[in-house]
């Protein structure tokens, strides 16, 4: 676990112009959550404040079809902010959006966008022609796929994760000799073998799209340091969150579901209340 030192500063700054109030906030450890429409508020984001942006945007999916959950058949919609409209309508989207998180990353910082067939080819094109650099299509094997009910396509087992920085003559961050050791001294490569998110990950609740802890542990600890701000645009049930407060980073989340945010809220927390511990401990031993 990183290591807080005298100089580390937690104190997020208003990051949103007109500031609203937080959804939630932990001023100790640099930690705010709003409510909105992610574009609205990535539009109201001042530019260049961000180390480390992941997004999990929608995947667009949600087309009346079925799937496999637990051995029983479920339908694959997610909510009407997963439902797909045009091609050009996603495709717009993903524009936009990508083209606010360009302004708002520092001239060193990185972005991951995770997706699948469904989207992650818009993505990889509106990256390319906004002038992002692309570093690596990231391949996330999931060890424990759902089977394929319709028996007529091999069974979805991927997904893809592209990170990218801002051109081709930024310098950005990675942790390479961190990211060696995971390996066992070998360099790491692009396919990686996550399991989905454990049972005690939703000991809270739910969420359609929850992305493992696991996985967002690497993907912070490869690309920044203690003390850095991240930014999750599509936060969810805010593993990215959780994670962050864990290695010791600042965050700022956006979600347009309360629901949602309440969950993020008790897993935050419950985190914060888990590190304090850890630190208290530490302390009483050492």
């Amino acid at each position: 676990m990183p290591k807080l030192t005298e100089d580390t500063q937690w104190k997020v700054t208003e990051v949103l112009e007109p500031t609203p109030k937080p959804f939630f906030m932990n001023e100790e450890r640099g930690i705010r959550l709003y409510q909105g429409d992610a574009l609205a508020m990535l539009r109201q984001s001042r530019s260049e404040n961000f180390d480390l942006i992941f997004a999990d945007p929608p995947y667009f999916l949600s087309n009346g079809g079925i799937t496999c959950q637990n051995g029983q058949m479920v339908s694959v919609n997610k909510g009407r902010w997963d439902e797909a409209p045009s091609l050009e309508d996603i495709h717009s989207f993903n524009t936009d959006w990508l083209r606010e998180c360009y302004r708002l990353l520092k001239s060193n910082g990185t972005i991951w966008v995770s997706g699948t067939a469904h989207n992650i080819y818009s993505v990889g094109f509106a990256m390319q022609t906004l002038g992002y650099k692309i570093l690596n299509d990231i391949a996330w094997f999931k060890i424990n796929p759902p089977p394929n009910l319709a028996c007529r396509y091999f069974t979805h087992a991927t997904e893809t994760i592209l990170w990218a920085r801002k051109g081709e003559k930024a310098k950005h961050h990675f942790n390479y000799d961190e990211m060696k050791r995971d390996n066992r001294g070998k360099q790491m490569q692009s396919l990686w073998s996550i399991t989905p998110p454990a049972p005690r990950e939703k000991r809270f609740g739910k969420h359609p799209t929850q992305k493992p802890e696991a996985l967002l542990d690497r993907i912070i600890r490869a690309s920044s340091n203690a003390g850095d701000l991240v930014l999750d645009p599509f936060c969810g049930s805010g593993t990215t969150g959780v994670i962050s407060a864990r290695l010791r980073r600042r965050f700022v989340g956006f979600d347009i579901d309360e629901n949602y945010l309440d969950l993020a809220v008790k897993r935050i927390e419950d985190e914060l209340s888990e590190s304090q511990s850890t630190l208290n401990w530490a302390g009483e031993t050492g």
